[in-house]
Parts: C-alpha cells; sequence; structure tokens
C-alpha cells in the first residue's frame, strides 16, 4: 500500500510551484541533473528547494523514530542519511539548499512561502 504513495507532485510541492509561478519565479520542478533531485531549482543561480514530508524525510531524527517498527525505523534512516549525504554533497559544489517541511507550509503557509520566494529571489 505505501508503495503507492509518489514522491512527486504532493500537495505541499503543488503549494509551492503554484505561489513560485504567481510570484513570477522561474524554476524547474524535479531537477534530476544534481544529486537529490530538488523538488525546485534555479540552477543558473544553483539554488535548490527541497519539499519534504515529516514522516518519510524523519523530521525530528531520530526522536521520530521511537515508536516504530524495524522495518520503518532502517527506511526512514536511509531516507535521512541520504538526504543529508545529498545535502552535503550539492552544499560543497556551491549549491544553496533551502529545506521546507510539510507541517511548516500547513503550520504558516504564508510566511514559509514568503521565505521560499526570498531565496530564490535572493532576498535572503
Amino acid at each position: 500500500m505505501m508503495s503507492g504513495i509518489g514522491g512527486k507532485n504532493t500537495k505541499p510541492a503543488l503549494l509551492v510551484f503554484s505561489y513560485l509561478l504567481k510570484q513570477g519565479i522561474y524554476f524547474q520542478k524535479h531537477y534530476s541533473k544534481v544529486l537529490g533531485c530538488p523538488d525546485v531549482a534555479v540552477p543558473s543561480k544553483k539554488l535548490a528547494v527541497f519539499i519534504d514530508g515529516d514522516f518519510w524525510h524523519a523530521k525530528g531524527y531520530p526522536k521520530c523514530l521511537k515508536r516504530l517498527r524495524p522495518f520503518w525505523k532502517n527506511k526512514l534512516t536511509s531516507n535521512y542519511l541520504r538526504d543529508k549525504r545529498s545535502r552535503r554533497i550539492l552544499a560543497r559544489s556551491g549549491w544553496k539548499i533551502v529545506r521546507v517541511w510539510e507541517s511548516d507550509l500547513k503550520l504558516d503557509p504564508e510566511k514559509y512561502l514568503a521565505q521560499c520566494k526570498a531565496h530564490l529571489k535572493g532576498d535572503a
């Protein structure tokens, strides 16, 4: 059942895409030419935005794993470590990385969308 959950064009990602398009910000979706395939990228400025779900990307790691079964602990730990490695390699390559969490967008969408816009425009 869980394998049917897609990683692209999630509700939080679609919210960010829609907002950025309305703001007139040029970007590329799901930029696969760099490690980690950022959800939003401006390659000319070496800017990458990752829009991450709290569960799948282990927000609050390692506390978030306490009550999970071993399979899920291993899965989420590997996701967390892969994300960390990808972002470290991108940063060393000169990319600026912004991470937007699903729960933050639910909590205060205007605030986090404005922060995302500021980073992409170079105002942050």
